[in-house]
């Protein structure tokens, strides 16, 4: 029952965060503009990671970079959200299989150095990215791949993979949410806050103070990394540059306010595709007990296809950037035990 009701203590939290920011913000109404556009020219855009061959991808609403290497049977590496989030998450992971496998790991729309859609042309929320992943996989993979998503990306690729098996060949989910939270569609307060952080001047201040290098260095420590050492002044100015772009407000508002949310149980329970999950023992949220609930809603794929649990030692809720020895280790076994693509 505590994982069930753990969506609505984990919202709790992040309003009351935001909320503060609100507050804070609209305190420094007067001078905003002045503050915004210091923060801005401090927060200068995140320097383009260098792994990998960047290439373009001009999907219909948005143009999107996305890294690829290797050469072999193809494996998406699907980062996660929240500040300053992008496909740096998979760096070690990628670079360590492409000595046997193809990777692609987009900056998903509105993320990293991957353009938004432009205001107007489609909401910011789940289905939007299900869509841009369909495509992805159909216009730049072109073959059936192994998925590898982490948070929330990761109930988007179990939806593709019941809904489109043809694209999929395995999954593999690292710290997943979608069912004990990030399930619920957003409800009025989720609404006003999302209005609220979009507004120019007083939204900007809002995120801005939410987003400060103090937040970042909190968030990375307390949600995301066992291993302090990890947090170094570089990964805590990547994630701070990342939060602060124009570019990328408007998706983290949305994640923020509850709109990127996907309730991934029914397709859970209709996937039949093999699926690993993989969990840092020291992850909070979600917590590894979690896994439990993804193990008891997929039957099929439990008595079918098959669905595996490694829990990594010495990681938090990114045990691919934590462990990317040991998780690119596991997933490439993974992916020599599955039939033939």
């Amino acid at each position: 029952m505590a994982a069930w009701t753990s969506e609505e203590e984990q919202r709790r939290k992040r309003r009351k965060r935001i909320l503060r920011g609100l507050l804070l913000g609209g305190a420094a109404i007067g001078v905003p503009a002045l503050i915004n556009a210091a923060i801005a020219r401090q927060a200068r855009r995140v320097d383009s990671t260098v792994w990998g061959r960047r290439h373009r991808y001009a999907w219909d609403l948005a143009d999107v970079l996305f890294q690829r290497l290797g050469a072999g049977d193809p494996v998406v590496l699907l980062h996660s959200f929240g500040p300053g989030h992008d496909s740096l998450e998979w760096r070690g992971v990628g670079e360590k299989l492409a000595d046997s496998h193809q990777i692609f790991a987009p900056d998903l729309p509105g993320w990293g150095q991957s353009e938004a859609p432009a205001g107007g042309k489609a909401a910011l929320d789940g289905e939007l990215y299900i869509e841009f992943l369909v495509d992805f996989l159909d216009d730049v993979v072109r073959r059936r791949a192994v998925v590898v998503a982490s948070g929330l990306a990761a109930a988007y690729a179990v939806e593709i993979a019941v809904d489109h098996p043809e694209l999929v060949r395995g999954l593999v989910l690292s710290c997943p949410i979608g069912i004990d939270s990030a399930s619920d569609e957003p409800d009025l307060k989720d609404a006003v806050i999302h209005r609220l952080l979009r507004m120019p001047v007083f939204g900007t201040s809002a995120m801005n103070l939410y987003t400060n290098r103090k937040g970042i260095t909190r968030y990375l420590l307390e949600d995301l990394y066992a291993n302090p050492e990890l947090v170094t002044e570089t990964l805590i100015d990547h994630h701070y540059r990342g939060s602060h772009q124009s570019s990328n407000r408007s998706a983290l508002v949305a994640y923020l306010s509850g709109y990127l949310n996907h309730r991934v149980a029914p397709a859970v329970a209709r996937l039949a595709t093999p699926t690993l999950l993989v969990w840092g023992r020291q992850a909070t949220n979600p917590a590894v007990e979690t896994a439990d609930l993804w193990l008891s809603m997929a039957p099929a794929a439990s008595t079918a296809a098959g669905m595996e649990l490694e829990v990594l030692d010495r990681a938090g809720a990114l045990p691919h950037a934590e462990r990317p020895g040991a998780f690119a280790k596991r997933l490439a076994q993974f992916v020599d035990e599955l039939p033939p693509a």
